[in-house]
């Protein structure tokens, strides 16, 4: 349940746009919003997972397929959405994928991968969404999702988490160009969270929470429009604390989290 004091008032009515909706944490704040009054456009690039979706709520949940890694979607895609809507008053980018560094084989065509998803999809979304923004009757708000890996340096996670930071940093640049009266941005920074993308993982994930549970506390920040939303918070704390003695992270404890 959303915690009392954000009602659903602030969404009724409301227009979002979701990529990564088909599963995990994209597809529970869709759930969730629709349930709270707005009209949610869903993304990703499964349609049957999409039209699922919006067998859920099908006046509240409108399914749009994309591949946000394809730049050459970027005017069909934008004027998919200007037949549907006016303007779109919140935009939440979760689109990601997941490769770890095995045995440093640097394969560059893994970083390609993550990168064309996790950081120039992230890019594209915004340009697709920036002329409907600039529509809306409310103030627009842009919602990335990037995780607690910038915080500081994991084992095994060269791709994954310099995909994240550099989306972590377009974020907080993009935040500093658009004018603050006209547009809000929050950057969500989740730690682990039970997806089928973390279902993979071969590690111990301490502080693992539900998509769910991370959907409701992504809303409640977000109706507060706070410019960081770091969860879970003792495992941001933790990682701060490292990053802020460094030689006790990279010298003693991370060494110890590496395979082999």
């Amino acid at each position: 349940m959303i915690e009392q004091g954000n009602s659903k008032g602030s969404w009724e009515g409301k227009t979002v746009w979701i990529t990564g909706a088909s599963s995990g944490i994209g597809r529970c704040l869709a759930i969730d919003l629709a349930n709270m009054g707005a009209v949610v456009i869903v993304s990703a690039r499964s349609v049957s997972k999409l039209n699922d979706l919006a067998k859920i709520s099908p006046q509240k949940i409108l399914p749009l397929p994309l591949d946000v890694s394809d730049a050459s979607q970027i005017k069909q895609v934008r004027e998919q959405l200007f037949s549907r809507v006016e303007a779109i008053d919140v935009v939440i980018l979760a689109a990601g994928v997941v490769e770890y560094e095995n045995d440093l084989t640097l394969d560059i065509l893994s970083y390609k991968k993550v990168f064309d998803v996790n950081f120039f999809g992230l890019v594209n979304s915004v340009n697709i969404a920036m002329p409907l923004l600039k529509n809306s009757r409310h103030k627009p708000y842009i919602v990335g999702v990037t995780s607690l890996t910038v915080v500081t340096g994991f084992p095994r996670a060269e791709i994954y988490g310099a995909s994240k930071a550099a989306a972590d940093y377009f974020l907080k640049a993009l935040r500093m160009d658009l004018p603050t009266d006209a547009f809000d941005i929050s950057i969500v920074r989740p730690g682990f969270v039970k997806t089928p993308m973390t279902d993979v993982n071969d590690f111990p994930m301490p502080f693992i929470m539900s998509a769910e549970k991370a959907a409701q506390t992504i809303i409640v920040n977000m109706n507060k429009r706070k410019l960081f939303i770091n969860f879970p918070r003792r495992f941001y704390w933790l990682l701060k604390c490292m990053s802020c003695c460094s030689w006790l992270w990279y010298r003693l404890l991370a060494p110890k989290l590496r395979r082999g």
